[in-house]
C-alpha cells in the first residue's frame, strides 16, 4: 500500500494527519441520529411546556447540496466537488488532493466519481460510486454524505468517506462548504483604445434555442458552473508609446510578448487565472476572430479578440463577441472544437452538430450558421459541462497540461481519423509534399494541395494550414510513434468559400511543421511517414496519400554543433513566429545569432538569417508593464543584410524552398514600401520575377506571382506578404 495515499484505510501508515477526529465523526452521527428520529416521528418530550400556543409550522425548502467543498488541516487537503441538483446536474462527483508541506501546498492527484448512487431521505443526500484516480487509489469507493438544510441555514459540510473494494473504511474528510461554483477563476480583460470591449448580450435580440436572458462572459461561464472573478487590474491599453505610425495590426509573436509581460497575474505555474485582451485587428486579417496563447513555457493562460471581425453595436455583432469571448477562453479550458472531439483523450466522437460555444456556425451541418443560431441555446454541451466541472486538475486548469493532453492529441490519437475512407464521394483530394530528405536540425516544412475532382466544381474552403484547424497532419515517427503536429497558437477563423472548378482547380499552402506543442516532430534521424486530413465544408475528412521523408544523420562535427543551436525550444518557438523581439526567447535568438557569427557558411545558417530578417522588417509592439503600447521601428539595414543573404543562397537549388523564398521577398518589399522606399520595394519585386522565371515554373504560376507584384506594391496584400502561401507548383 502506497503510503502517501490519501484515500487509504485506516491503520496503514499514512503521511496524513487531518483525517475526520472522533468528535467530528460523533458530532455527525448525532446529528444523523436525531434526523433519523424526526424521519421516524419520533419527538423529543420538552422539559418544560411552551409558554405560549404552538402554531403550525410549514416546511422550508431544503439548500441544494451541489458545489464546491474543502477540508482543512495539514497533511492532505481535499478539493471536493458535488454535483447532483441544480442547474444542469450532471450526476458527478470528482475532487483533487493537495499535499501541504509546512507552507507550501503542492498537486498530489484527482479523480472522478462517473456513476455514484444518489440516495436522498428528509435529513441527508449520501452520493455513492467507484472512482477512477490518476493514482492508484487504495480505497477508491467513495461514499459522501451531506446533511439537508432548510434555505435560512447556512449550508452543511460533506463527509468523503473512502472505501475499499471489499467495502473497508478508508481515510475521511469533513469539507465545509466554499460555493455553489465548482470552479473559480481569476479573468483579466484588457483592450487596445480605440476598441469597444464586448459588455454583454440579450440572447432574445434574435432568434434562438433557448430562453431570452442578458449574458456577459462571467454569466456563460456561471451557467457551467464556473465563477469568474473579474481582476480590477483590467483596463484600456494606450497606444501613446507607439507613435503615430504604428500599424493596427497584431503578429503571434507581439501578442505573446505581450502577454508574458503585461498579464498582471501571470505565472509559470498552474493557475486558476486567465487573460483575455481585445485587440483591433490580427495580420491574418479581418476572418480571424481570435486566438488562444499555447507558447512557449506554461500554455493556456491568454486569449486575444479582434474585433475588426467581430466589433460593432449591431445585436448580430454583439451575439458574435459573446460568442468569440467565450469561445476562445474554453481553449484555455482546453476544450476542443465540437469537430475534434475524436483527439479526446480518450477518443470520443466527433460532434459536428453540438448546439455549443466550441463549435463553428458556419461549420453546422446542412444549414450553416443560420441553422446554428436558430438552435443555439448559448451553452456548452453536457460533455463540456462535465470537463468544466470535473476533469482532472492538470487537464483543465491554465498553465496546467498542454493543450489537448487530456483532451485531444497528444498522446491518444485515433488512428482511425488517417485511415483512408471506405468510400470517398467528396469530389475532393488532397496531395502533400516536402523534400524527400533534410538535414539533421533542418526546419521541416510541407506543402498542401487541394483540388476537386468534380467536373461540376466543388466549393471549399482555402484554409490548408494547420495552424488554422482544418487540416491535421499525423507523423509515425522512426520509433513507431504516431504524434500529430499541433500548433503553438490556437487559431478560429471564419471558413472563406471558394469554388474549385476548371478555372480553379486547386489552393494551396505551405507550412513549417518541426516544432509544435510537444516539441520538435523530427527530432532524430531516420525515416518518416506523413499523412494529412482535411475537414471540408460538408464534413467530409479528405484524407492524403503517405508521404515518406528521411532527417539524415549528421555528418561532421559542424552539423552537430549547428543542431544544438537549432533544437533549443526558443529557437522552436522562434521558427513558428518567424521571430520576435519577446525577452522571454532571447536566448533564441542568441543562439541564431551565435549560428551565424560560427557558422555562418553552413547551409543551416540560411533560417537564422530567415527568422532574424523576418523579425527585423516588423514593427513590433508590445504591450509594457506600465500599461502603454510601443513599438520598434522596423530595422532596416538588418533586414535587407540578412534576407539578402537568404535571397541570394535559394536563387538555385539551395536555401529555402521556393514558397517561402517568395514570402521572404514580399515581406522584404512590404518593409520597404512602410519606410518610404518605393524603388527599393519595386527592385526587390522585379528581381522576384526574374528569379522564379529562372527556375522554369510554370506560365499559370507566372501569372500568379505577377498578381502578387502588383498587389504587394499597391499595398493591398501588405498582411498577405506575412503568410507563407501561394501554389505548391513554385517547388
Amino acid at each position: 500500500m502506497d503510503t502517501f495515499d490519501p484515500t487509504a484505510p485506516a491503520g496503514e501508515e499514512l503521511s496524513y494527519t487531518g483525517e475526520v477526529s472522533a468528535d467530528e465523526v460523533a458530532a455527525q452521527q448525532l446529528v444523523e441520529v436525531q434526523a433519523e428520529a424526526s424521519e421516524a416521528g419520533i419527538m423529543p418530550v420538552p422539559a418544560v411546556p411552551p409558554a405560549f400556543p404552538v402554531f403550525p409550522v410549514f416546511p422550508l425548502p431544503k439548500r441544494r447540496v451541489s458545489g464546491r467543498y474543502r477540508s482543512a488541516g495539514p497533511g492532505f487537503q481535499l478539493e471536493l466537488r458535488v454535483d447532483v441538483d441544480g442547474v444542469r446536474p450532471m450526476v458527478k462527483l470528482s475532487g483533487d488532493f493537495f499535499q501541504v508541506n509546512g507552507a507550501t501546498v503542492s498537486y498530489f492527484g484527482s479523480f472522478i466519481v462517473n456513476a455514484p448512487t444518489v440516495t436522498t431521505t428528509a435529513s441527508t443526500i449520501t452520493v455513492e460510486g467507484l472512482g477512477s484516480y490518476t493514482w492508484s487509489a487504495g480505497a477508491p469507493r467513495l461514499r459522501v454524505t451531506i446533511p439537508r438544510r432548510s434555505i435560512i441555514q447556512p449550508p452543511a459540510p460533506a463527509t468523503a468517506q473512502f472505501l475499499t473494494s471489499g467495502g473497508t473504511p478508508g481515510a475521511a474528510y469533513l469539507c465545509a462548504y466554499v460555493s455553489r461554483f465548482f470552479r473559480s477563476v481569476r479573468y483579466e480583460q484588457d483592450s487596445e483604445v480605440g476598441v469597444t470591449p464586448f459588455v454583454s448580450y440579450n440572447t432574445g435580440a434574435l432568434p434562438s434555442g433557448g430562453p431570452a436572458r442578458v449574458l456577459s462572459v462571467a454569466d456563460a461561464y456561471a451557467e457551467a458552473g464556473i465563477e469568474f472573478q473579474t481582476v480590477p487590474a483590467s483596463n484600456l491599453v494606450p497606444t501613446a508609446g507607439a507613435g503615430p505610425a504604428v500599424p493596427g495590426r497584431w503578429s503571434n509573436a507581439e501578442l505573446h510578448a505581450s502577454m508574458v509581460r503585461h498579464f498582471s497575474i501571470y505565472r509559470e505555474r498552474p493557475q486558476w487565472a486567465a487573460w483575455m485582451v481585445a485587440c483591433r485587428e490580427h495580420e491574418f486579417g479581418a476572418g480571424l476572430l481570435g486566438i488562444m496563447f499555447d507558447q512557449l513555457g506554461r500554455q493556456r493562460q491568454g486569449a486575444a479578440v479582434f474585433h475588426r471581425g467581430i466589433g460593432g453595436t449591431s445585436a448580430e455583432q454583439q451575439r458574435l463577441q459573446l460568442y468569440t469571448y467565450v469561445h476562445e477562453i474554453g481553449h484555455a479550458f482546453n476544450l476542443l472544437h465540437s469537430w475534434q472531439k475524436s483527439f479526446a483523450s480518450p477518443p470520443v466522437p466527433n460532434r459536428p452538430s453540438a448546439l455549443s460555444w466550441m463549435n463553428y456556425p458556419w461549420n453546422f451541418p446542412g444549414t450553416g450558421a443560420p441553422g446554428f443560431w436558430s438552435g443555439f441555446p448559448f451553452q456548452f454541451d453536457n460533455p463540456e459541462v462535465v470537463h468544466l466541472r470535473h476533469a482532472f486538475y492538470n487537464n483543465i486548469v491554465p498553465g496546467g497540461s498542454n493543450f489537448a493532453v487530456g483532451a485531444g492529441l497528444h498522446q491518444h490519437i485515433d488512428p482511425e481519423e488517417f485511415e483512408t475512407p471506405i468510400s470517398d464521394d467528396s469530389g475532393l483530394q488532397l496531395e502533400l509534399r516536402a523534400e524527400p530528405a533534410f538535414a539533421y536540425s533542418e526546419p521541416v516544412v510541407v506543402e498542401l494541395k487541394l483540388q476537386t475532382t468534380d467536373t461540376r466544381g466543388k466549393v471549399v474552403h482555402p484554409h490548408l494550414h494547420p495552424n488554422l484547424g482544418f487540416v491535421q497532419i499525423a507523423v509515425r515517427t522512426p520509433g513507431n510513434q504516431l504524434v500529430v503536429y499541433e500548433p503553438l497558437i490556437e487559431h478560429c477563423v471564419i471558413p472563406q468559400e471558394v469554388l474549385l472548378d476548371a478555372a480553379n482547380p486547386a489552393v494551396y499552402d505551405s507550412a513549417y511543421i518541426g516544432y509544435g506543442k510537444g516539441g520538435f516532430i523530427f527530432s532524430q534521424p531516420g525515416i518518416y511517414k506523413l499523412r494529412a486530413v482535411y475537414a471540408a465544408l460538408d464534413g467530409s475528412k479528405v484524407v492524403s496519400d503517405v508521404l515518406t521523408l528521411r532527417v539524415r544523420m549528421p555528418q561532421r562535427p559542424a552539423d552537430e554543433d549547428v543542431a544544438d543551436l537549432l533544437l533549443g525550444d526558443e529557437q522552436g518557438t522562434l521558427l513558428y513566429l518567424l521571430g520576435s523581439d519577446s525577452e522571454q526567447l532571447a536566448n533564441g535568438t542568441n543562439a541564431f545569432q551565435e549560428l551565424l557569427d560560427r557558422h555562418a557558411k553552413h547551409p543551416l545558417a540560411v533560417y537564422a538569417r530567415l527568422v532574424l530578417g523576418l523579425n527585423a522588417t516588423r514593427t513590433f509592439k508590445t504591450i509594457t508593464l506600465d500599461k502603454q503600447i510601443t513599438a520598434r521601428a522596423p530595422q532596416t539595414d538588418a533586414a535587407t543584410s540578412l534576407l539578402g543573404g537568404v535571397i541570394e543562397e535559394s536563387t538555385g537549388d539551395k536555401g529555402v524552398d521556393n514558397i517561402t523564398l517568395n514570402m521572404t521577398m514580399r515581406s522584404l518589399a512590404t518593409m520597404q514600401l512602410e519606410t518610404g522606399d518605393d524603388e527599393a520595394a519595386s527592385s526587390t519585386m522585379e528581381r522576384m520575377v526574374r528569379i522564379f522565371r529562372a527556375k522554369g515554373v510554370n506560365s499559370n504560376v507566372m501569372h500568379y506571382i505577377e498578381a502578387q507584384v502588383d498587389a504587394t506594391l499597391t499595398g493591398s496584400a501588405a498582411a498577405a506578404s506575412r503568410r507563407s502561401s501561394g501554389p505548391s507548383e513554385l517547388s
